[in-house]
């Protein structure tokens, strides 16, 4: 996601990733179901979606957090090799990751280790609900609920420099803001340092504790930020982004020593840039600009490394400067693909970092900063997976209906040709602004493995292409963006290895609701779709968004109409009302506890269709909130996905 702060969070109802790798030829794509079997055509090996999903998936704590422990030995990381997200610790001299949670229900993610000990910060929530509460782990492994209570939200905010303190945010007061508490490390005694009484969203706090930034959401294409002076009487928020007309703003980090913010704005130009303010005369100056959104920025522990990373056309590149030397860090031994969560260690001698490839899953890796020499630490893929079976994605773009450049990331199945097309899904991501992006997704890597070509179209109001880009669709949505995802089936059927008539629809909540429109408003187009939690009523939606969204609920509002004054516009663009005009095979996904779009959204749309006798299939999970956070329902839930297509699209 390339833009930071508001924009983000207000269009993450979910997103789902859009990569995905190698392929048979259509004609076998029916002899390719159970375990390994060879394409004579294509030379491929094909693999279910057990093996996929029997890669791992790895990732690092908080980036406010001690991601390396006191002794720079281990790296703090969370973990599925069980099948549910757990905190593990892994060495940086390599070998297995060692469990410090061992959950068997529920999504655990390690946060932090504690500066000086072996205590280790978590969170986790109930079946995801997203009502996530801040844990910690003792040294004789019992554990505390440090944020307990019912329908309480809360989230790890960071540590003092000095290490005897950190932060947390938590809904208790009020269930629609968070406040923000400073915590004893030694005592866990706890007092509240800012009341957030004016709608504001926490974004950081200083290493010196002192200043609290916080940005408020005024529109979906406008926001401010404050900050807020912690050791003055009634620390009033102050507004450090006067200005005029629509501009977005987002906080990237304080600097190490804490005179000024760093901070993300659109000010200047289309993308977003970073920016320094200073606290004490609040002179504003350009940190890093570039032609592509910076997507975050961040320093080493001293300040002495800062780290930038650029939204390079669906790529991540990362620079890692050495600010007293002036040069750049040079990693060597790395394989291509987009690097991230850069975390260092105590000392300031070695980074670990995450880095994924559009045909590896994402791997922990640790790196030398004087030499550049980066080792690998996991290995994330199915060693029962050849990567080579596996393809890698392009960016494709087209000319839409009013012949606006739309792009998106491509995968071609090897052996889909002209004598032998391949059949297609446009995949539409969440949001409504999410973005799709090079990478690796075990979802796709398995359809495309079994014979179908994936198109990640990113429609305009799609982040990461601009700001001008990113509001086309604004109080438009399920019209001008809808009318991108029917264009791009033209398309695809002038690529003459894709089969022009078996093309089908598929995304994940918005993606989902566009999948559903897509039915519904042009039931013409698209011979199948696969709705995963998607929005079908946005009237009942825009209603029931969740309380702790706060002020982003005002800029949802303001992007996609206010329910109070939008009904008649939103009950025309949803499918629910319009169920009767679905005529195409569906199939939809549901988790039970989904806080964002609930299940009667798709209990509803499955039994009107089902009533005009069109086929729809239905898998609802009781675990699962907006997303796969266990294993098994991802398998599941893939297996339902290859099945449904192979029956509608893949003869």
């Amino acid at each position: 996601m390339s833009h930071t702060g508001e924009e983000a969070v207000i269009r993450s109802f979910s997103m789902l990733a859009a990569v995905s790798l190698a392929a048979l030829t259509a004609p076998a794509i029916a002899q390719a179901r159970e375990g390994h079997t060879m394409s004579e055509e294509a030379q491929i090996e094909t693999y279910t979606a057990q093996q996929f999903f029997e890669s791992t998936s790895y990732g690092v704590g908080s980036p406010s957090g001690f991601n390396f422990s006191p002794d720079g030995k281990y790296v703090l990381v969370n973990s599925d090799a069980t099948g549910v997200f757990n905190a593990y610790r892994i060495s940086v001299a390599g070998g297995e990751p060692v469990p410090l949670t061992t959950s068997s229900t529920n999504a655990t993610f390690g946060a932090s280790f504690f500066p000086d000990d072996s205590r280790v910060l978590f969170t986790a929530d109930e079946g995801g609900d997203e009502l996530n509460h801040l844990f910690v782990m003792h040294k004789d492994g019992t554990i505390t609920d440090l944020t307990p209570g019912e329908k309480v939200k809360a989230g790890f905010a960071g540590w003092h420099a000095d290490g005897k303190t950190f932060y947390v945010t938590t809904n208790e007061r009020d269930s629609a803001a968070f406040d923000l508490y400073a915590y004893d490390a030694a005592t866990y005694e706890r007092s509240r340092v800012f009341t957030n009484e004016g709608g504001f969203s926490i974004s950081d706090v200083s290493p010196d504790g002192r200043w609290v930034a916080l940005s408020k959401a005024l529109s979906s294409a406008n926001s401010d930020l404050y900050v807020a002076d912690l050791s003055a009487a009634g620390g009033e928020p102050k507004l450090m982004t006067p200005h005029e007309g629509n501009v977005s703003y987002g906080a990237y980090t304080f600097t190490r020593d804490s005179a000024a913010l760093i901070y993300a704005t659109n000010e200047h130009g289309e993308f977003s840039q970073a920016w320094r303010y200073d606290l004490a005369s609040g002179e504003k100056s350009s940190v890093v600009e570039a032609d592509w959104d910076v997507a975050f920025l961040q320093y080493s522990p001293t300040g002495r490394y800062r780290v930038s990373a650029i939204n390079e056309d669906a790529l991540t590149a990362v620079t890692i400067l050495d600010q007293t030397s002036g040069e750049t860090v040079t990693l060597d031994g790395l394989p291509e693909g987009s690097l991230g969560s850069i975390r260092f260690d105590p000392a300031e001698t070695r980074i670990a970092f995450t880095l994924t490839s559009d045909t590896s899953p994402t791997d922990i890796y640790v790196a030398d900063l004087a030499s550049g020499a980066a080792t690998r630490l996991t290995k994330a893929l199915n060693p029962a997976i050849d990567e080579d079976d596996l393809v890698t994605a392009t960016v494709a773009r087209f000319p839409s209906y009013d012949g606006l450049e739309i792009p998106g990331i491509l995968y071609r199945p090897r052996g889909a040709s002209a004598a032998s097309p391949a059949p297609a899904v446009v995949l539409v991501h969440g949001g409504p602004g999410g973005q799709s992006t090079r990478g690796y997704s075990a979802m796709i890597q398995h359809l495309v493995n079994n014979g179908y070509a994936v198109y990640a179209i990113n429609n305009r109001g799609s982040s990461g292409y601009g700001k001008t880009f990113f509001h086309m669709d604004d109080k438009r949505h399920g019209d001008v963006d809808l009318k991108d995802v029917i264009a791009s089936k033209g398309f695809l059927q002038g690529l003459d290895w894709v089969a022009d008539d078996r093309i089908a629809v598929m995304g994940g909540s918005y993606g989902g609701y566009m999948t559903a429109a897509a039915l519904a408003f042009h039931p013409e187009v698209f011979d199948a779709g696969i709705n995963i939690f998607g929005v079908t009523n946005w009237v009942r939606t825009l209603k029931s968004i969740p309380p702790w969204w706060g002020s982003f609920r005002d800029a949802l509002y303001d992007e996609m109409g206010d329910p109070a004054n939008d009904e008649e516009r939103h009950r025309a663009i949803s499918p629910l009302f319009h169920a009767d005009k679905i005529t195409k095979p569906m199939l939809v996904v549901q988790g039970a506890n989904d806080p964002r779009v609930l299940q009667v959204e798709s209990d509803e749309l499955v039994a009107a269709v089902r009533a005009s006798g069109v086929p729809v299939e239905y898998v609802l999970f009781p675990d699962e909130g907006h997303g796969f956070r266990r294993r098994e329902n991802r398998i599941t839930a893939s297996e339902a996905y290859l099945k449904f297509l192979d029956e509608h699209i893949g003869r």
